[in-house]
């Protein structure tokens, strides 16, 4: 663009009326025309030969505007050529700084131009203003190109960088990810049923024992091959995702479940409600968690579940009247209520609310958006 500039401008200049002879004219407006045809292409090419031609066409023109004069060129005809001589002249520095080629192409091209300058000009004072017209302008567009040349790659390195960091972080996040999903359906199934047995099964059919075991086994063989395991029911898990899922449906699974373990479930309010798969799959785990929670803390046989809804938010308020618990007494190796509860929630835009206190029972309310 400033050598495009440059060249415009001085074309302009050399325009002005009495300026120059006609016959200087028939050359030098074909010789401009391909100088600007060169800067126009230089936008897509970064050739050698292209920039010698548009250093050679404006040579030519410094050259051929004073050939008529035997007295040197005037001022008039000196403040044409300056545009061409400091800028445009000067504006190939900024594609000649790539290899040891180039700059030797850029001085050259630097030396011809200030020997033009200076033996256009007829006296010394001319002379003097030419040169520091030339070398100021070269100054500056070099100094320019040189640093837009190193700046580029540094900004590019810093881009990479900044990439391979951000790449480095998803994967990490990524891991992390599958990492606390794989913690808490562990402690969701697996640990569950290692409790029950640590305890002899008490109050749970053997054949809901073996059921669940054979549940767990194939989700371990899942986990160890990989496969993500998006559960659609509490202790239920495939492969297949789904895209909304009726949320009394899945709540009748829930009872039973905790039927056959010998926990009485209540269920007040609504059920017909759509929500999407992944908010109903941490809704429903979180859900089942709290009752889990009560089926081995609370020491009591019936749990409440009461499930509200509005315009945003569905909840489901889990309440018993067990021993209850000191809220104070919650750390963070918590697993069950940090990660499976809380943990699990917030990843989908939910949250949860604990009340608790001893012989006062325990109350949860869970809450998801709706979409």
């Amino acid at each position: 663009m400033i050598g495009l500039g440059c060249t415009i401008v001085s074309l302009l200049c050399f325009l002005v009326p009495g300026l120059l002879e006609p016959e200087i004219y028939v050359a030098i407006i074909p010789l401009f025309v391909v100088l600007i045809a060169v800067f126009i292409t230089l936008g897509n090419s970064r050739s050698l030969l292209l920039i010698a031609a548009g250093i050679l066409v404006g040579l030519a023109i410094l050259f051929v505007v004073q050939m008529p004069g035997d007295t040197g060129a005037t001022p008039a005809l000196l403040g044409a050529m300056a545009p061409l001589a400091a800028g445009t002249m000067a504006s190939f520095a900024m594609v000649l700084m790539g290899s040891r080629l180039r700059v030797i192409m850029l001085v050259g091209a630097f030396i011809l131009t200030m020997t033009l300058m200076i033996t256009a000009a007829p006296g010394s004072e001319l002379v003097a203003r030419s040169a520091i017209v030339v070398v100021f302008g070269w100054a500056l567009v070099t100094l320019f190109a040189y640093w837009l040349s190193s700046s580029v790659p540094r900004a590019a390195r810093r881009i990479n960088s900044i990439g391979r960091a951000h790449r480095a972080e998803r994967r990490a996040s990524e891991t992390e990810a599958q990492r606390r999903q794989g913690a808490r359906l562990l402690h969701d199934t697996v640990l569950a049923t290692l409790t029950l047995l640590a305890h002899s099964g008490i109050g749970v059919a053997p054949e809901s024992m073996r059921q669940q075991a054979a549940d767990d086994a194939r989700l371990l063989r899942q986990l160890r091959l990989g496969v993500t395991t998006p559960p659609t029911a509490s202790g239920s898990y495939n492969l297949e995702p789904v895209a909304e899922t009726p949320l009394g449906t899945t709540l009748e699974s829930v009872k039973q479940r905790f039927g056959r373990m010998g926990l009485e479930v209540s269920w007040h309010g609504t059920g017909h409600v759509l929500l999407p798969s992944d908010v109903l799959d941490a809704f429903l785990l979180a859900l089942s968690e709290c009752l889990e929670n009560v089926r081995r803390h609370a020491k009591v046989s019936d749990a409440h579940v009461t499930i509200t809804e509005d315009e945003t938010t569905i909840r489901a308020m889990v309440t018993d009247s067990g021993v209850g618990f000191d809220l104070g007494s919650l750390t963070e190796q918590n697993l069950g209520y940090k990660e499976s509860i809380v943990g699990r929630l917030r990843e989908v835009g939910g949250n949860a609310r604990l009340f608790s206190s001893p012989g006062a029972g325990t109350t949860v309310v869970l809450e998801v958006p709706r979409a």
